[in-house]
């Protein structure tokens, strides 16, 4: 099954009634918490816990992660042995926090090899990887290259907390950017994570707005991270969930655009001429269309029938 992740909805791991809200909901993926949501005093617990729900449910309609704390903490290890040996066939990715060189992630990819083969688990576990530093940036087309890396995510709040950036809101997820930087502040290194995803053909994931409440800001947000070319954006509240399902979803129009240049350009490879090699163009609705288009047209058709 290909796993769409539009959104991703962080829950907190001790947190139990929260798991079942999320179950009930159209997240495409449930990441289940271990690391910053959860109190030092509870970490055990959520442990415990995370390992219960996922081991007391047969089936998921939703993609499954499970956050541990980052390789710096006396919590990691435990994390992933718990709970991959507990519940791994019911895990699609484990999420490495704080991930600031590639050794982080060659530890949790060689760890999960001894813990899988252990449990004798048939599949794979991914690893996807928060960049969340200046030294994440400086590394991160080596984190890139890591076995079972299938996503870079953004962590916005550390990386402003890495840089010396201005704190301009309580939480430090996105919010009053315009009141203090004329221009997208994190253009540079959303586009570099972006960049170095593609590159590597991973999924590029998108820090989630704070302000849960602001689903017109929510809207701007994940449009300005659509745009730049991320696949999703997590959640931290399931009232953002519908607005993250549609704004990374193509539209009707887009796809029936989409559509129309296919067409236009099947016809002309229908003629005896067919479609011009090289940097031939051709007219779309009033519009020359050339190669590039008809690949990002393709890609965009590709993509709808893959889920």
């Amino acid at each position: 099954m290909i796993i769409r992740q539009r959104s991703t909805l962080s829950v907190p791991g001790h947190l139990e009634k929260m798991h079942r809200k999320a179950f009930e909901s159209a997240v495409d993926v449930i990441m289940l918490d271990l690391e910053d949501s959860v109190p030092v005093d509870s970490k055990e617990a959520a442990r415990v816990q995370v390992i219960s729900t996922l081991c007391e449910r047969e089936a998921f309609k939703h993609g499954i992660s499970v956050r541990v704390n980052s390789v710096d903490t006396p919590f990691c290890f435990r994390d992933v042995i718990e709970v991959v040996r507990s519940a791994g066939a019911k895990i699609d990715s484990i999420v490495l926090p704080k991930v600031d060189n590639a050794g982080d992630a060659h530890f949790l990819a060689r760890l999960l090899d001894g813990v899988e083969t252990e449990a004798g688990l048939q599949k794979q576990i991914a690893i996807d990887a928060s960049i969340e530093s200046a030294a994440s940036i400086e590394n991160i087309s080596e984190i890139a290259k890591v076995p079972r890396v299938r996503s870079l995510v953004f962590g916005i709040a550390d990386y402003s907390a890495s840089i010396g950036a201005k704190l301009t809101s309580i939480s430090g997820h996105g919010e009053n950017e315009q009141d203090i930087y004329p221009g997208h502040r994190w253009n540079y290194v959303m586009s570099k994570i972006v960049q170095t995803a593609k590159a590597h053909n991973l999924l590029a994931i998108d820090a989630p707005y704070g302000h849960f409440q602001d689903l017109l800001g929510l809207v701007d947000s994940s449009k300005i991270s659509a745009a730049l070319g991320f696949d999703g954006k997590w959640a931290i509240h399931p009232c953002q969930i519908d607005t993250l399902n549609n704004v990374f979803s193509p539209s009707k129009e887009e796809i029936d655009r989409a559509k129309r240049i296919i067409e236009a350009a099947n016809a002309i490879k229908a003629t005896p001429a067919g479609l011009p090699c090289g940097a031939g163009a051709f007219a779309v609705d009033g519009r020359m269309v050339d190669r590039a288009t008809l690949r990002l047209a393709q890609k965009l058709i590709d993509s709808i029938q893959e889920v």
